[in-house]
């Protein structure tokens, strides 16, 4: 019983990878598509936009190869050779995931988005002067 559980779950976690590089395959199509549909020639504003959408697709298709490297490991016998294998592969992929979406964002998840402070009227009035 335990083994054919342990063949249905290696054979969910191939088709979430397979998810997974799909979704970045198909977020690259996208961002071109949308890139271009959107202006109608490549500008620089084009190639933000295609280069934000490619980056989108590409940290959440990491999620998902995470998600599907830890399923494979739960169903092999826990060696600690598998578990640091999954554990540098997660590592190398969270770190990607990091610097993707710093990359994207220009701050660390953990950093409040930069505010612009409201003039006061008191403030207006002063550089009115």
């Amino acid at each position: 019983m335990v083994e054919i559980l342990a063949h249905y779950i290696d054979f969910i976690a191939k088709i979430v990878e397979v998810i997974g590089v799909l979704i970045m395959f198909f977020g690259l199509l996208y961002a071109f598509y949308r890139g271009v549909r959107s202006t109608g020639r490549f500008t620089h504003d084009t190639y933000v936009e295609i280069r934000q959408t490619v980056g989108k697709s590409i940290l959440l298709g990491l999620e998902v190869l995470i998600a599907a490297d830890i399923m494979a490991t739960v169903v092999t016998e826990p060696t600690l050779r598998s578990v640091l294998v999954l554990g540098f592969i997660v590592l190398i992929r969270t770190f990607l995931s990091l610097s993707l979406q710093v990359e994207l964002e220009g701050r660390f998840p953990w950093q409040h988005s930069k505010s612009v402070p409201k003039k006061t009227s008191k403030t207006k009035h002063a550089d009115e002067l």
